[in-house]
């Protein structure tokens, strides 16, 4: 069994490109990414955060059906 890496919000805003700022909302509205607090210490479960990046993911139309040369569907 493997130990999970614990981040910091600046390691989120990293990895993310959200800014620490928009965290810091999001927590305050309880949505967004899961995380701990123990103290004043906020740490983010990686694999948390890749799951909530996942889970956002937009897979543009076209690339979907399997076309990416900007060819139309005949009609």
């Amino acid at each position: 069994m493997t130990t999970p890496k614990w981040i910091n919000e600046k390691e989120v805003s990293t990895m993310t490109g959200r800014a620490v700022q928009s965290l810091r909302n999001d927590r305050c509205q309880c949505k967004g990414i899961p995380y701990s607090k123990i103290g004043s210490s906020i740490r983010y479960k990686v694999e948390d955060v890749v799951a909530f990046m996942e889970g956002h993911r937009i897979i543009p139309k076209r690339e979907q059906e399997g076309r990416h040369d900007g060819q139309r569907k005949a009609a």
